[in-house]
């Protein structure tokens, strides 16, 4: 096909060039692998006309089936290609459900999103705490405060963090409101620290500004946060492949469910559609279940001591 017959619709062109700018910049993918990637998702949305953002199982499944031809290496990396981008699209809140599970699976298994330790964390703020000890502090430090309260805090997507209004968050309510897809609304629960983090940084913004991190005529870009937690990062020792936006926010969920959090709970709290998508954060240690199991089952002592019989 020519560039002309492969260039895809604005909404196709849009999550693409959305999809492979965070593959460059949070995954590292090398460039040819964006270049490949980028051809994969043109000749996917050609055949789909320029559907391929919306497109369903049915959809992919026919897609699928002209590649019988293709080698195995081939189809791989398609797959791959097209199922980082649904689960993308969902991430980012562009789609309710993600239709990647009807492609071929000539390939090994995706592998669990990376978290941080509880460690890691505590290093983090640690580095953010010594920069706001600072006397006088910097409106910088303020910043990168406030974005970090949030990401791990509330787990924001990034793309919902850096597009917050001036005023999204109240000094008198612990939540703010955010709109998906579709004018979907969910309920995102903020803490003490992450509202007198706001606080303190909103004062160095000036009142006519429309969003709470402005950058020239808008607000910071994604590009511009990530580098910003990957260099606080650095500097907390978490290597730079360890460290992302994403990161934080799955960070935030794996935490929380940790410490025995709602499963529905934290799929409101993520703003995700269907319960299928938060169930990938429920990686937790197989010790930390047998405790939970041990400690709130009503059955958990009876259980115990059944098992200590036995041996």
């Amino acid at each position: 096909m020519s560039d002309a017959e492969l260039d895809p619709s604005p909404a196709d062109r849009d999550a693409i060039e959305r999809f492979l700018e965070m593959m460059a910049v949070q995954a590292g993918a090398a460039r040819n692998t964006l270049s490949a990637y980028r051809t994969d998702l043109r000749l996917a949305s050609a055949a789909l006309g320029s559907k391929l953002v919306a497109a369903d199982g049915d959809a992919l499944t026919r897609l699928a089936a002209d590649w019988n031809d293709l080698s195995r290496a081939t189809v791989s990396r398609k797959v791959a290609a097209l199922r980082r981008f649904f689960g993308f699209l969902v991430e980012e809140g562009d789609r309710n459900d993600d239709p990647s599970s009807a492609l071929p699976r000539p390939g090994s298994a995706r592998n669990l999103p990376r978290t941080l330790s509880h460690d890691d964390v505590d290093r983090l703020f640690a580095v953010v705490g010594e920069r706001l000890r600072r006397d006088p502090v910097l409106p910088a430090d303020l910043r990168l405060a406030t974005l970090l309260e949030l990401l791990y805090g509330s787990g924001l997507r990034a793309s919902e963090l850096v597009g917050l209004p001036r005023a999204a968050v109240q000094p008198d309510k612990p939540f703010l409101i955010l709109k998906g897809k579709g004018g979907r609304e969910r309920v995102v629960p903020l803490s003490d620290r992450a509202r007198a983090a706001v606080a303190q940084w909103r004062a160095h913004v000036p009142v006519e500004q429309p969003f709470l991190f402005p950058s020239g005529k808008t607000h910071i870009s994604r590009v511009r946060l990530f580098q910003l937690v990957r260099a606080v990062g650095a500097e907390a020792g978490i290597p730079p492949d360890r460290i992302s936006p994403h990161v934080l926010r799955h960070a935030f969920a794996t935490h929380l469910l940790e410490g025995g959090a709602d499963l529905r709970a934290l799929q409101s709290m993520l703003g995700h559609a269907d319960i299928a998508t938060t169930e990938i954060y429920t990686h937790v240690d197989r010790r930390r279940l047998v405790e939970l199991v041990n400690e709130r089952h009503p059955l958990g002592e009876a259980l115990v001591d059944a098992g200590l019989r036995a041996s």
